[in-house]
């Protein structure tokens, strides 16, 4: 989901998808080329991404014409600038992995698997890095669908500190001072996520109801 979502934003060769997911993803820091060129063609054999250019670097013009939309003549531009760029830094030397070479657009299949990845509301996982990474790319869901996700989360934080509190009120023995310290401590975090919860789900309320509030308005000045 990570891919296709960089992917949704502009073309990219490989180096760079790595790059942005290290850096913009603290969740997947250490992602190696080793993970994620398998994924790479994984996805572009189901036709969800395709490479724009030859191996060489070469831009392909029969690939990357122009479409006649602003958004096509940007992703073309875009393309054609990762080329130049790649092609650059390599030298143009035979000797040089051709996978920093390739560019990778996402293509209609892609775009719908990404959708589909993203508002998918089965919990496949509970943790942060399930939540973190939807919510990395939110504003590609609709108001409804953050507020739903948020609340999902909320709920599995407040069963992981309802949890928490019933195993220390029912352990063996009374913990010590320094014992019961970090239970204190680990319980005040999920807390504090709790509460960063809160504060999402009513700025995403707020700007649900700003946004319904200047329909109604546009509704009413279009009836006048």
């Amino acid at each position: 989901m990570a891919i296709l979502g960089l992917l949704k934003e502009q073309p990219m060769h490989g180096y760079d998808l790595r790059k942005r997911l290290r850096s913009d993803f603290g969740l997947l820091s250490s992602l190696s080329f080793g993970s994620l060129y398998p994924a790479l063609a994984r996805l572009e054999t189901e036709g969800a991404v395709r490479e724009l250019h030859s191996v060489d670097g070469a831009a392909s013009d029969d690939v990357i014409a122009f479409t006649g939309s602003l958004a096509g003549e940007r992703a073309a531009f875009r393309a054609r600038l990762a080329a130049r760029t790649t092609s650059g830094s390599t030298g143009g030397t035979r000797g040089t992995s051709s996978r920093t070479r390739k560019v990778y657009e996402l293509t209609p299949h892609g775009d719908e698997l990404f959708t589909r990845l993203l508002t998918d509301e089965q919990p496949h996982g509970k943790d942060a890095k399930a939540f973190a990474l939807r919510w990395a790319f939110a504003r590609h869901l609709t108001p409804e669908a953050r507020i739903r996700l948020l609340e999902r989360r909320r709920r599995q934080l407040e069963d992981r500190l309802a949890t928490a509190l019933r195993a220390a009120d029912a352990g063996r023995r009374p913990l010590d001072r320094f014992e019961r310290s970090l239970v204190e401590h680990s319980n005040a975090a999920i807390q504090l996520d709790v509460d960063w919860v809160d504060r999402l789900i009513t700025l995403e309320e707020s700007a649900r109801a700003a946004v319904a509030r200047d329909n109604q308005g546009r509704a009413e000045t279009e009836v006048s």
